[in-house]
């Protein structure tokens, strides 16, 4: 696999896929190209270790080990015997077999998995599949076609390492990231976040503002290859670090609840970035704009997200009023699923994009505050 040239998959959350694009393209990715759930391009070690080191947007990278067509389990196994697991997989490594099927054949995902799993003991010359930390494998059937794939980057890019302690209803660390590239905000202004929680929008935007790769601090699934390269990891996150620019402008966050200001500052310390922002614990309406003219984010509370059935339409009354009053001349944004809910700050909202939070479809709001 040295100089092999592989056909890799990032996979985004639903709405982020064009951030994330953009993201392979700054990185100097090849054959760049949008499909649906992520971005296909090509590379190879160096590219796979790029990507899960840098790229804040997508959930995981994925390697194609390619494509078989079978009607009847026992072709699958016999295909499945032929394939090069031994480039991926350890002897003594544990697999998961995670299957699909539409429109196939064969589409009980569980036996999918089972034939697999014995094709792939039987390749790699054991009679039994080990225990342990497990090499994710994905099998997707389409049409009589499997599409197999291999996980290299182990747990979601999102747990980067800092996030211990979580608010009431987090918001994912790709998401945050994504929204802040979505609304074009690069560091070189101001942010703030009125309704901080753990402080994932002000800690994300510090990350951005000072060239921090995400996993810097991570573990990756492919480190348990037979071909893992650590002398090219280690020279990757060597360059990472020479990359890292000084921060100059405020991110500050706001928070009323004692208890998730303390997480966010605990997960502010884990990043690394406790010296780069300002997290106060205050009610939102006694929030005050820092300096110059920048980006004001949020991830409000909404019924389906913290299961209430209060009228928090009050509560979007009282944000656009501070946007309008804290902000002006600021762009202000948040996230909301719920159209008349979001037309209750009285804002002059644009809906930038469609996200998907905690599995609920949340639209992103922006407004240029006047």
């Amino acid at each position: 696999m040295k100089n092999k040239m592989e056909q890799l998959f990032a996979v985004t959350a639903p709405g982020l896929e064009d951030v994330c694009a953009c993201e392979l393209q700054a990185l100097g990715m090849d054959a760049v190209r949008i499909v649906a759930g992520g971005v296909e391009f090509c590379g190879g070690l160096r590219e796979i270790y790029q990507a899960n080191l840098w790229l804040r947007s997508a959930s995981r990278i994925l390697v194609r080990m390619g494509q078989i067509k079978c009607r009847d389990f026992p072709d699958l196994y016999r295909k499945g015997l032929r394939l090069p697991w031994g480039r991926f997989i350890r002897p003594e490594m544990a697999v998961q077999v995670r299957a699909s099927s539409q429109q196939s054949r064969l589409n009980h995902s569980g036996r999918i998995a089972a034939t697999l799993t014995e094709a792939i003991n039987r390749s790699l010359g054991r009679e039994a599949t080990p225990e342990g930390p497990p090499q994710l494998l994905l099998a997707r059937f389409e049409d009589d076609i499997c599409q197999l794939s291999v996980d290299s980057s182990g747990e979601l890019l999102h747990r980067r390492g800092y996030r211990a302690e979580t608010a009431f209803a987090p918001l994912r660390e790709t998401l945050a990231a994504g929204i802040l590239m979505k609304l074009g905000w690069e560091g070189s202004a101001p942010l703030a976040d009125p309704m901080c929680g753990s402080g994932t929008f002000v800690i994300e935007a510090a990350l951005l503002a000072g060239n921090r790769a995400p996993g810097m601090e991570r573990r990756f699934a492919f480190m348990d290859w037979p071909g893992f390269r650590p002398g090219l990891w280690d020279a990757l996150r060597i360059e990472a670090r020479k990359a890292e620019r000084p921060v100059a402008v405020s991110l500050c966050g706001g928070e009323r609840e004692p208890e998730a200001l303390a997480a966010a500052c605990r997960n502010a310390t884990r990043a690394g970035v406790e010296n780069l922002v300002q997290l106060r614990l205050q009610e939102m309406e006694q929030f005050v704009a820092p300096p110059g003219l920048g980006l004001v984010v949020c991830n409000p509370p909404y019924g389906k997200r913290i299961g209430r059935d209060e009228d928090l339409r009050p509560l979007y009354q009282s944000l656009g009023e501070l946007f309008i009053k804290q902000f002006p001349g600021w762009q202000g944004a948040f996230i909301c699923p719920d159209d008349k809910l979001a037309k209750a700050a009285k804002l002059p909202l644009t809906r930038l994009a469609t996200l998907h939070n905690g599995g609920i479809s949340v639209s992103l709001w922006a407004a240029n505050i006047e």
